[in-house]
């Protein structure tokens, strides 16, 4: 299917496109209310005015509160000064600018092809995606590490590494599944860079504990234990490999044994590809990889944080795998694991209310890794250099009729280029000058409601 080409047939398209996601998002999916916000402003406005603590405030009829650690509740301290709507407002708006810096980032040249026509197709398909469609409708922070993230595999990707660091740094220090980036650049030898995004987490933390010594320690020492704050292991929402053998044990508690051996399957895998990745200087794959690892090994993966999946999008584009982008995106648009909100029992339940862990799971095994390959000279650099003078040959004697011409020999090493060598030869030899004349080699041959939310208000019995 071609696209528009009249600038009042392209207005059309986006309009009607614009239309139906409008409808989609107000009927067919639960909003959720900006729960995620509402604690953040309700933790916010306790601790500024009435004196609370960051970690005892919980959201009014909810076993709900503050998860993050305190340098976190240091960077939201703006909306004690605005009302609950005005935070509201601006939410929206830092998710908006968060997600057009991921799109430019990572797809920026190729939708600028197309224009503006180009961009609106894009902020239409990303309203269907419901990790990016729950980050806006909780309130989230997804779309903003992301983009933190992904600024400094920009610096990485366009020479300017040295200035890399920052905003892994201030991501892992707003919330810690971040940090497995700074992992990354210990694996890519990016060492400056490691060292920078360490120190920022450090400085950043400190500073949080400077300022609010008491949150830091009840945090650093209960809250990051609890996971009972987060919520239910086996909630269907949790999307990671904890969630699976948490709904595979349901109502029991899931292996700890399986939980770790499961995580260092999943981390080997991510080292061994994410390596063949850095080593190409391909770090839209490898950001892309290491997201998908951080989805998997975290204890809790709600649906919303799997906006870590973009970068893993880009690269299917990016590599032309259009219709498997297409399907996974289809399956990620479709709210299909809430299908077993009430029992995740069986086998359709341990496949469809897992279905977007596997999707994690099979982009970290088999996403493209490493830059296309673009057309090559059939020669390798060894078969570049300058050619010795050839000898003087004898007269080429006319073959015999009923006999196969004999074609010249070629020694020396052509690298990569035998096939292409050998059929260049074989033409050439073909073509005997009579007279006995011998056509010398060619120096250059050419090549050519809450049901559908993570968060319950009265969440069922564990």
């Amino acid at each position: 299917m071609r696209a528009p080409e009249t600038g009042g047939r392209r207005l059309l398209l986006v309009c009607v496109l614009a239309t139906a996601v409008a409808v989609f998002t107000a009927t067919v999916p639960l909003l959720r209310d900006w729960f995620d916000l509402r604690v953040y402003y309700g933790t916010v406005d306790a601790w500024t005015h009435q004196g609370g603590g960051i970690y005892d405030y919980l959201l009014p009829g909810t076993t709900y509160g503050f998860t993050y650690p305190p340098f976190a509740a240091l960077t939201m301290l703006p909306m004690a000064l605005v009302g609950e709507r005005t935070a509201i407002a601006l939410a929206l708006l830092l998710n908006l600018v968060a997600l057009a810096a991921v799109v430019w980032i990572l797809v920026g040249p190729a939708l600028r092809r197309y224009g503006w026509f180009g961009f609106a197709l894009a902020g239409c398909a990303l309203a269907l995606f419901e990790p990016v469609r729950d980050t806006f409708s909780f309130g989230q922070v997804n779309l903003l590490l992301l983009a933190l993230v992904l600024s400094d595999a920009w610096l990485l990707s366009t020479g300017r590494g040295r200035r890399a660091g920052v905003g892994i740094g201030l991501a892992a220090a707003v919330k810690l599944t971040p940090a497995i980036f700074i992992g990354l650049l210990l694996l890519a030898r990016r060492w400056r860079a490691a060292g920078v995004a360490t120190a920022v987490t450090a400085g950043a933390t400190a500073l949080a504990a400077w300022v609010a010594p008491g949150p830091s320690r009840v945090y650093w020492t209960e809250a990051l234990w609890d996971t009972g704050r987060i919520g239910r292991l086996d909630y269907v929402s949790n999307q990671s490999l904890q969630g699976v053998l948490a709904r595979l044990a349901a109502p029991g508690e899931p292996s700890r044994a399986a939980w770790a051996t499961a995580v260092l399957l999943a981390l080997s895998v991510w080292a061994w590809r994410t390596s063949r990745a850095v080593s190409d200087e391909d770090w839209t794959a490898a950001f892309a990889l290491t997201g998908l690892a951080a989805c998997l090994v975290s204890p809790i993966t709600w649906v919303h944080h799997l906006v870590w999946l973009l970068p893993s999008f880009a690269v299917l584009l990016h590599r032309r795998r259009t219709r498997v982008a297409a399907v996974l995106y289809a399956v990620l648009c479709s709210s299909v694991v809430w299908l077993w909100f009430d029992d995740a029992s069986g086998l359709d339940g341990f496949l469809g209310s897992n279905a977007y862990t596997w999707i994690t799971l099979g982009l970290l095994l088999w996403l493209p890794v490493g830059q296309p390959r673009p057309a090559r000279p059939f020669l390798s650099r060894r078969a570049k250099a300058t050619p010795p003078a050839p000898s003087p040959a004898a007269p080429m004697i006319p073959a015999v009729s009923g006999q196969p011409t004999s074609a010249p020999s070629f020694s020396g090493s052509v690298g990569g280029a035998g096939a292409a060598g050998l059929g260049s030869a074989g033409v050439r030899a073909s073509r005997i000058d009579p007279t006995g004349s011998t056509c010398p080699a060619d120096a250059k041959p050419q090549s050519s409601s809450a049901r559908a939310s993570s968060y319950t208000v009265n969440p069922p019995p564990a």
